[in-house]
Formats: C-alpha cells, sequence, structure tokens
C-alpha cells in the first residue's frame, strides 16, 4: 500500500470518531432544548387551567421540589452513563431520612459532624452494591434491587416501625430559607447543577464514564481505570439518594418510611426523557436536570387540578415509553436533516 493510500485510511479512520462524536452532541443537543421547551409551555400553559398556575411563585415551587430529583437523577445519570441501573435509591432516600432525623434531630445541633457521617453511611452502602455489581458481577438490577430490600430492612429495624426525631437544623435551614427574597434551594438547585456539569461533561471521571458506557472492551484496552471508574457512579448514586433523605426530612420535619418510594420511577424518568441512553454511553446533565423539572411541573399541575395520584404514575411511564421511541437515531437524523435544509 502507498503512502497516499495509508495516509487516506488513516484520516478517514480518525474522521469517523469525530463524526460520531458530532452527530452524538447534536442529539443530546436537540433532546436539551425540547425537554426545556416542553417545560416552558407547560408552565405557560397552565394558567389556562387556573390563574394561580404557571406565575412565578409556582416556578419557585417547581424548582424547590425539582431540586430533590435533580440531585437523585444526577447519581441515576451516572449509573445509566456505564449501561447499569440503581433500584436502591427509595431504600437509600429512607436511610438518609431516618439516620438523619434520628441520629441527629432538632434537638442536638451540635452534633452537625454527623450529617457528614450519614452521607458516608450512605456512601458505603453504595460501595457494597458496587463491589456485588463490579467485582462478583451480578446484574445491577438483581444487586441494586437486593440492597433495596436490605437496606430498607435495616432502616425499620433501626425505627422500629416508627421513626423518631425531627429534621437536623442544618437542613431545615437549607430547605426554608430565604436569600433576598429567592428560597434557598432554588440557589443550591443552580450551584448543585453547574457541579454535576462539570462532574459529567468536563471531569475526567466523566469521560471514563462516557467511555464506559459507550464500549468498555475499549476503554479497558485505553488503560482506563475500570475498577474505580465503574464503581464510582454507584457510590455516587447512594450519597445523593442518602443527600435527598436528608432535604426531605428539612423539607417536612421529619422522616418516614415510605418517604422514598415515589422517587425511583422519576428518577430513571427524568435521565431518559433527558435524552440518555437507557443502553449507557450518551446522555447530558442539563437534559436529565430538564427533565426533572418537566416530571415535577407536571406533578405540581396534576394535583392542581385534582386528578388521581396513580395517574402521575402512568403519565411518567407512558412518557419513558414516548421518549424512548422519540430518541431513536432515525429520528434525529430527520431533525438535523431539516435543519440543514432550512
Amino acid at each position: 500500500m502507498s503512502d497516499k493510500a495509508e495516509h487516506s485510511s488513516s484520516t478517514s479512520f480518525a474522521a469517523a470518531p469525530d463524526q460520531r462524536t458530532s452527530a452524538k452532541v447534536g442529539r443530546e443537543t436537540i433532546s436539551t432544548i425540547l425537554v426545556f421547551a416542553i417545560c416552558i409551555l407547560l408552565l405557560a400553559g397552565s394558567r389556562l387551567i387556573s390563574p394561580n398556575l404557571g406565575s412565578w411563585s409556582q416556578v419557585q415551587t417547581v424548582m424547590v421540589l425539582a431540586s430533590f430529583l435533580v440531585v437523585l437523577s444526577f447519581g441515576q445519570g451516572l449509573v445509566i452513563l456505564t449501561g447499569g441501573l440503581d433500584l436502591s435509591i427509595p431504600s437509600l432516600i429512607t436511610l438518609g431520612g431516618v439516620l438523619a432525623t434520628g441520629m441527629v434531630g432538632a434537638g442536638n445541633p451540635g452534633a452537625w459532624y454527623l450529617l457528614p457521617l450519614v452521607m458516608a453511611i450512605c456512601c458505603a452502602v453504595g460501595l457494597a452494591t458496587a463491589i456485588g455489581v463490579v467485582w462478583l458481577k451480578v446484574p445491577p438490577f438483581i444487586m441494586t434491587m437486593a440492597t433495596s430490600i436490605i437496606v430498607a430492612s435495616v432502616a425499620l429495624g433501626f425505627t422500629k416501625g416508627t421513626p423518631r426525631g425531627a429534621s437536623p437544623e442544618a437542613m431545615t435551614w437549607l430547605m426554608k430559607s430565604h436569600l433576598s427574597g429567592i428560597p434557598l434551594p432554588v440557589l443550591f438547585l443552580v450551584l448543585f447543577v453547574i457541579l454535576g456539569w462539570l462532574v459529567q461533561s468536563r471531569s475526567t471521571l466523566g469521560r471514563y464514564l462516557y467511555a464506559i458506557g459507550t464500549n468498555p472492551e475499549a476503554a479497558r484496552i485505553a488503560g482506563i481505570p475500570m475498577l474505580t471508574a465503574q464503581i464510582a457512579p454507584y457510590v455516587i448514586s447512594a450519597g445523593c439518594a442518602g443527600f435527598v433523605g436528608m432535604m426531605l426530612a428539612g423539607y417536612s420535619n421529619g422522616a418516614t418510611l415510605r418517604m422514598g418510594d415515589n422517587y425511583m420511577l422519576p428518577s430513571i424518568a427524568a435521565v431518559v426523557i433527558g435524552g440518555s441512553s437507557i443502553l449507557g454511553g450518551s446522555g447530558s446533565f442539563l437534559g436529565t436536570v430538564g427533565g426533572a423539572i418537566l416530571l415535577t411541573t407536571l406533578g405540581t399541575i396534576i394535583s392542581a387540578i385534582g386528578l388521581q395520584f396513580g395517574l402521575r404514575t402512568i403519565i411518567e411511564g407512558t412518557i419513558i415509553l414516548v421518549a424512548l421511541l422519540l430518541l431513536r437515531d432515525e429520528i434525529f437524523e430527520r431533525i438535523r436533516a431539516a435543519a440543514r435544509k432550512g
């Protein structure tokens, strides 16, 4: 083969990854824009249902309520990015809540250092789950479900069926305070979104997770530390769930044994609606944030018009199905083709 042919071959080989990367970025950008556009239309259109909906006050309420789901979906999104799934989220939310109220509580303000301990306990649970998935090769679905059952049983034994104590003062301050008229959870949400975006899209860990989700064997050959990179998402997801449990305790001034039950499906739905592939390797955190806000907006509208709560689950399941259908590659190819013609 001549030098010219070799150069042409190597150039074509190098150009292919660039084209795939460009297509992936375009797909993620389109998904993110569409999700946020739907959120804006929902908020604006909700005024047709009730004059109280669509107001700035409702927007703030949606942001506060969305903060729980955004934090959860960040951890879940990292796990999904590697091709896994975390079903232990509900029990870890409960664990974080009952440990925060039981170990710290409102009557023990000097024990603020116990809150990081609660987080550490939740992260340790995530580490044990990751060891089962990565080392023992237990399917993520089975391993995280088993973790959920075990942790729920531990929480039941710890509380003897009745969680006691009140929210730690630090969490009450975080969830109920205002700064210059803006709810503190909204400011926390903005900071968390920036941090989450940096971790997923701009950090070395984020690049590792994308590579593993796209092609684990190629990532291993490339020298990526597979063990650390595969364990980290489960630890982060468990820590996020535990922190959401503390946030919920601060928001409601207490904990219950079922406080995490309503968050498992939404945490997956927000990631999928945001444009991430359920098979791993693609997605953006900003899209996930849009998905979380969209689901929260739908939830507040459903509550405002008095529909049954079960309808929300039906809607979330339908949205996941529609999102999976719309996120097929040929759909985005048609959108990009139409944009080029325009």
